[in-house]
């Protein structure tokens, strides 16, 4: 997994509770590498799982809950950090109807080795999408809080609804912008 992905939460975690508060779950979930992420690197999806799960027992939500927060938090991140991939979407379901046939392949530029999920546009209107969703990850919460920022990014509202589907790890979103 993306080393941006550990230090933006380990980041989240210091600015919406306190960096002694990241310290004690990094310490606590028992990490391989006592919680030294860089950005650029890549680090097993398991040392995730246990800061998600020290993260749950600490504040007594959800896992996928949190994870949803934290994809709310990450599109900032992503956007602040890499922004110009974004230069030439101009609406919100744009932005999702490009994202393996283009805003996947910049992140691939610059990190060659990433395992992204993939998204497949089904139907699209002015203001609908049908969008399937696969991660081997089934991260589909962070899917949801990155999809909810980036709408609040293009100004709009966001009526969502996520369908797993019978495949493993596949989910799909029905989307309408109002």
């Amino acid at each position: 997994m993306l080393g941006i992905v550990f230090t933006s939460l380990i980041d989240m975690l210091e600015e919406k509770v306190s960096p002694e508060f990241a310290d004690e779950v990094i310490v606590d979930a028992k990490l391989s590498n006592d919680g030294a992420y860089t950005s650029v690197g890549y680090y097993p999806f398991e040392e995730m799982q246990k800061l998600l799960t020290v993260l749950a027992e600490k504040t007594g939500k959800s896992i996928n809950a949190l994870i949803y927060d934290f994809g709310v938090y990450l599109f900032g991140k992503l956007f602040a950090a890499h922004g110009e991939v974004l230069t030439n979407t101009k609406t919100l379901l744009d932005l999702f109807e490009h994202l393996d046939d283009d805003i996947h392949v910049q992140v691939r530029k610059l990190y060659p080795d990433a395992d992204l999920p993939r998204f497949a546009v089904i139907s699209r209107t002015d203001s609908t999408m049908r969008l399937r969703y696969f991660s081997e990850r089934d991260l589909y919460p962070l899917a949801e809080g990155l999809m909810d920022a980036a709408a609040a990014h293009f100004d709009c509202q966001l009526e969502r609804e996520t369908h797993p589907m019978d495949s493993p790890h596949t989910y799909e979103f029905s989307l309408k912008v109002v």
